[in-house]
């Protein structure tokens, strides 16, 4: 990717070269190919941050395994409302990544998708019974039909073996398995996105220039002072609309906006790592991503899973996450991102989230006092006949969730994405964590719609064939969720599985 300087002026600049960024890029200059964009990105390298694969779980997040977004209800019934959503958000990014891939936009999707089953899996006779519902509940809707569950042995050893070596017969347990599940390599996707972007004479990339301030001026314009830190000096940005996806940068760089609709908000950031597997001997007996449930006060992005991932076409395992916590907003952040964040607009609510979290802070506690043979208890949980001198410890990437107020209880800790943008919609950020990346192309048809909305009725057509069910209900007709997800995995090379 050539490196470049910043351009005075732009129509559109993105901050952050991570996986949201680089989509929103490439969906405006399908949409308008004679946009002048402009990327800054604080690193060498796009895409070393949240989209980076060693920084992420790299599921492709279609709620097919995901416990925390299936909550049992009081009379024990299951909701599936968010599962729904999530399910209908990813078919939207594959949809357009698949455009992508006919039109030779993107690579050989072998590159950044792979086919890779997802599994819940769980143990004992009451979660057996949770399961068990939420299977039913799942699979009577046309987004779930085809996933299978099992309480019997042979047949969750015959999906995932390690889950049954050294296990006892008699364990009470239960699976459910979705064979049309992926594994997302999103820093090989987002590379790719940001080097078609690259070529084009109306894009800049400017990688190692990291965005000091944001003001609003006069003319209208959104001005950047951005630092290159290669050779120390500022360069001056203006452009009348500014997407901030910066990851955990996002919440300080809101904040030096200055828009009302950015005041309340903080962050609290959760570090995480992983235990890998790169004995092939073991790898090549795992084919799936099976997830569990989480630990009581636990966020969600902590659910415990044992996952195939594909990086760089080689497979390994990984299990986790562990979480812990760190001061710091990004994983090349400074430890004092927390406290630089705390403004009198978000005091209340960030003490407020301390005292209602209490379960939450005594689990971070745990987390960070784990010893090697904890974690090892906490892999024996999946596979019971683990080893712990086949793994090795990795330290992923930082995670930020969203702190906002709350009329009732002065502020709440919110897990997932949230846009937050100015009235006029010439601004607009992207806060928290899970499921981002496998959701891009959703959230960033929300900031089309946010901030584009006078373009949208011109861009119609151009969208419906980018995402052939745009403006249209997935979850609502099925005949046209078969037709688009048939098509999509098709040209992803995932048909048949």
């Amino acid at each position: 990717m050539k490196r470049v300087e910043t351009m005075a002026e732009a129509d559109v600049v993105l901050i952050g070269g991570g996986i949201m960024s680089a989509t929103l890029g490439v969906l405006l200059h399908e949409l308008d190919p004679t946009l002048k964009i402009q990327i800054v990105e604080a690193l060498a390298e796009v895409a070393k941050e949240s989209s980076n694969p060693w920084n992420n779980a790299g599921t492709g997040h279609a709620a097919l395994c995901e416990l925390n977004y299936t909550k049992e209800k009081a009379d024990g019934s299951v909701e599936i409302s968010k599962a729904l959503e999530i399910n209908e958000a990813f078919e939207l990014s594959k949809q357009f990544w698949a455009y992508l891939v006919e039109r030779g936009v993107l690579p050989a999707p072998e590159g950044f998708i792979t086919p890779v089953p997802h599994m819940s899996f769980v143990i004992g006779k009451e979660n057996q019974t949770y399961l068990k519902r939420r299977h039913e509940t799942m699979a009577s809707h046309h987004f779930f039909d085809e996933m299978e569950y099992s309480e019997d042995h042979s047949v969750i050893r015959k999906w995932a073996p390690l889950l049954l070596e050294g296990r006892r017969p008699s364990e009470p347990l239960a699976a459910t398995r979705a064979a049309g599940g992926t594994d997302v390599n999103f820093g090989a996707l987002t590379q790719s996105l940001v080097d078609h972007l690259a070529s084009k004479d109306v894009v800049r990339i400017a990688t190692h220039h990291q965005v000091r301030d944001i003001k609003r001026k006069r003319d209208g314009r959104w001005h950047l002072t951005v630092r290159n830190l290669s050779k120390n000096i500022n360069r001056s940005i203006a452009a009348p609309f500014v997407f901030v996806g910066a990851g955990g940068a996002s919440l300080p760089l809101l904040q030096k906006s200055g828009i009302p609709e950015g005041k309340g908000f903080g962050g609290f950031p959760v570090s995480g790592q992983f235990l890998i597997c790169d004995d092939a001997a073991i790898v090549e007996r795992h084919h799936a991503k099976v997830y569990g449930k989480a630990a009581v006060g636990a966020p969600p992005m902590s659910v415990p899973h044992l996952d195939t991932r594909v990086i760089d076409g080689k497979n390994t395992l990984l299990f986790g996450p562990f979480a812990g916590f760190s001061p710091k907003f990004l994983k090349s952040g400074s430890i004092f991102d927390l406290p630089g964040s705390v403004r009198l607009s978000n005091l209340v609510p960030m003490l407020a989230v301390g005292k209602d979290n209490i379960d939450l802070t005594r689990y971070l506690i745990e987390q960070v006092m784990q010893s090697p043979q904890d974690r090892l208890d906490a892999l024996k949980e999946f596979f019971p006949a683990a080893e712990l001198g086949d793994w090795r410890l990795l330290t992923a990437g930082q995670r930020v969730q969203i702190i906002k107020q709350d009329a009732d209880k002065g502020g709440v800790l919110q897990f997932g994405t949230e846009i937050v943008a100015s009235a006029d919609g010439s601004i607009a950020a992207l806060l928290g964590a899970s499921p981002g990346a496998s959701t891009a192309v959703d959230v960033m048809l929300d900031i089309l719609g946010k901030c584009f909305s006078k373009r949208l009725p011109s861009w119609k057509d151009r969208l419906e064939k980018m995402i052939p069910s745009y403006g249209k209900s997935l979850r609502d007709d099925p005949a046209l969720y078969r037709k688009v997800r048939e098509k999509a995995d098709r040209q992803l090379g995932l048909a048949g599985n």
